[in-house]
């Protein structure tokens, strides 16, 4: 690999960040009695995508950001070109990784490629969400609207590191069930939360630059129902998903605590 796409991998990758979707995936799989060695190639491969689409995102053709995590974005740093080779190969990068996990068996593999791959570039998936989520830019979209375009562009991926989690954990499909209701609520709650920071946290707590999406117009939850009716939305989405760990009959104490973390997030 050229060296200076490799060092714009490990610009985007290592760049801190809250590893929330690794960690999400992680705490799920323990919950179901999954050894943390069979969970963390699969969260690594969650990190890659979820940093390919950062990159990809912050590029002059689609969010046009200079900051991410604190710092020049991708392709500030290293050139546009550079950078959407970098999220290239980080996608990439991500399902070789799951396919050559060696801790896992065959068929675990194949499913866990195969959720991480709706998730991440199907119709009902993060690539949908964000051209949705273009189209819906300097136009009046509904509350139905709203929820569509956050289901796909953040929550599909957030659903999916706690599926893939429970999977590798062996659950069984009416776990899956129960896990898929907490994930779409928990994905929700991120980005109610997201759009909240947008409008009221200082460059510092967000390590990206704030007032964007107001700036670009995009669909917001603030912009659609204002300040307190977004933190009540946060609240309910919160209720919900805790409500959806309680049908799951299983340590579920981390995946409790990361709820009440995203709820009251500063950055």
């Amino acid at each position: 690999m050229p060296e200076k796409v490799h060092q714009a991998i490990r610009w985007s990758m290592f760049a801190g960040g809250k590893r929330f979707r690794p960690a999400l995936l992680i705490a799920t799989g323990e919950a179901f009695g999954a050894p943390i060695h069979t969970l963390i190639k699969t969260a690594c491969a969650f990190e890659m995508i979820h940093t390919y689409s950062l990159i990809h995102d912050d590029l002059p053709s689609m969010d046009d950001d200079d900051l991410r995590r604190g710092r020049p974005t991708c392709h500030i740093r290293f050139g546009e070109a550079t950078a959407i080779l970098a999220g290239d190969a980080l996608q990439t990068l991500a399902f070789r990784t799951i396919a050559e996990d060696e801790q896992l068996d065959v068929a675990t593999r194949i499913a866990l490629i195969s959720e991480l791959a709706r998730a991440a570039g199907t119709p009902e998936g993060m690539v949908a969400g964000q051209g949705l989520d273009m189209e819906a830019e300097a136009r009046q979209v509904n509350a139905r609207q709203l929820e569509e375009i956050h289901r796909h562009k953040t929550g599909a991926l957030i659903v999916a590191a706690t599926r893939c989690g429970a999977i590798i954990g062996q659950a069984t499909e009416a776990e899956l069930i129960a896990v898929t209701g907490y994930g779409s609520q928990l994905g929700l709650l991120f980005q109610i939360t997201d759009d909240l920071l947008d409008v009221t946290a200082s460059v510092e707590d967000l390590g990206k630059t704030p007032g964007k999406d107001a700036a670009s117009r995009k669909a917001t939850y603030p912009a659609l129902y204002g300040i307190q009716e977004t933190r009540e939305a946060a609240a309910k989405a919160h209720r919900n998903a805790c409500q959806a760990l309680e049908q799951i009959d299983r340590p579920t104490n981390a995946l409790r605590d990361i709820t009440d973390f995203i709820l009251n997030r500063s950055g």
